[in-house]
């Protein structure tokens, strides 16, 4: 049985390597429709990586107070968006004055600039950075750690102190290997004392996490002053089971700071990490259920072509197949012959598709700088569709040849 096996294999290798020209365009229309399935869920893999590493960090007991709700709304021909106002330094200092909600920590913070020059003695920081005020809650809320050094304590931020915590980029640029805790650095003319070094996070969408500069929030309205700043407010809860009683709160508080009416709706967004990674995953689900679509239709003309390939095949071997019929070969001895050759091209095409997929995937991780993993579901998925295409394909063209009458197979030319 295994010699039969074994034999009906190398007879199939044998018939591809004769036809390779068209073996070689049907397993690129196999691949084709592989490659767009791995290759778009290979890039929503990576683009789920980053969101989940960017905000496991926050945890689900955070939440922000922000200008807008994250929430996409579509809007009707004519109308217009409701405008909210900017979260301005009074409503955040307000926020964080009225607001006393049990176990909770507030954090108030701003971005200054995106394209500040820091400076220690010759050396100086190329491309610009990020320069933020921020509290002495800033770090915890967002989830980030000091790798070197300390945070900000409550007396560096209450006295206004010139301190400032550094990304691992401005680090390297600036101090070169060495340790730059305690040397001072300057920003706009104002030197600042390096109290703390952040781990690192890398880039995302194009944002380099690590080149960043965090000062007292104070210091940071001296020395930024453009109007309309808005501000970022974040509310730590330190038991998750008071997550929505403390969000309700913070809701009320700060509908009261903004002086609206009972009937009047929010002017402000609320939103809290976990909800807004469930948004951007569900949106994320959408281009999966895309790529599946995309890649049915693709995959369904690639079944089509497979099968149409094999009765051409079938057809031109007519003569062979009554030749081995006659010297004993059995239908189910055809019929396999035929099939093996199916799933042969069928899993090079599988491969092929998996192959480019993850290629393809790769690049576009690199691109946007994404968190790229081997998606091993999609290339599961992928090794079983293949082997789904190959055996529907195959099994009508086996059938056909193993079905043919030997005597006519003879006389045909």
């Amino acid at each position: 049985m295994f010699s039969l096996v074994k034999e009906n294999i190398r007879i199939a290798l044998n018939s591809i390597k004769s036809q390779l020209l068209r073996t070689i365009l049907t397993v690129l229309i196999i691949a084709i429709g592989i490659s767009a399935l791995v290759g778009i869920l290979s890039a929503v893999n990576a683009l789920e990586n980053t969101i989940s590493n960017n905000f496991a960090s926050m945890g689900a007991n955070t939440f922000n107070i922000q200008r807008y709700d994250f929430t996409i709304q579509t809007r009707g021909q004519g109308e217009e968006r409701k405008i909210n106002p900017i979260i301005g330094y009074r409503d955040a200092r307000a926020f964080k004055q009225r607001y006393n909600f049990p176990q909770t920590q507030t954090s108030i913070s701003f971005t200054g600039t995106r394209a500040a020059e820091i400076k220690y003695n010759d050396e100086k920081t190329d491309p610009e950075a990020n320069v933020l005020g921020v509290n002495e809650h800033f770090l915890i809320n967002s989830g980030l750690e000091v790798e070197e050094g300390r945070n900000f304590s409550v007396f560096d931020i209450d006295n206004n102190s010139n301190v400032c915590i550094i990304g691992g980029d401005i680090q390297k640029a600036l101090f070169k290997g060495f340790n730059p805790i305690n040397k001072s650095i300057s920003i706009r003319g104002a030197k600042f004392k390096v109290i703390g070094v952040l781990e690192s996070q890398g880039s995302t969408f194009g944002n380099n996490e690590d080149l960043r500069v965090l000062i007292p929030i104070q210091k940071a309205r001296s020395l930024f002053t453009q109007p309309y700043t808005n501000y970022d407010i974040s509310v730590k809860v330190k038991d998750k089971n008071f997550m929505e009683a403390a969000q309700d709160e913070a809701i009320i508080t700060f509908r009261n700071i903004r002086k609206l009416e009972p009937k009047e709706d929010n002017n402000f967004g609320i939103e809290r990490s976990d909800s807004l990674i469930n948004q951007i995953f569900q949106i994320t689900g959408y281009l999966d259920f895309a790529a599946w679509i995309i890649s049915i239709i693709t995959i369904l003309g690639s079944s089509i072509a497979l099968m149409n390939i094999m009765l051409v095949s079938v057809t031109e071997r007519t003569r062979e197949i009554g030749i081995r019929k006659a010297l004993g070969a059995k239908r189910n001895t055809i019929a396999f012959q035929f099939f093996i050759e199916t799933i042969i091209i069928g899993q090079l095409g599988g491969i092929l598709g998996i192959l480019i997929g993850m290629l393809f995937g790769l690049i576009v991780a690199s691109i946007a700088e994404l968190n790229y993993a081997i998606p091993w579901v999609a290339i599961i998925w992928a090794t079983l569709i293949s082997l789904i295409i190959a055996i529907i394909s195959g099994s009508y063209p086996a059938s056909k040849a193993a079905k043919q009458n030997p005597i006519e197979s003879l006389r045909y030319e």
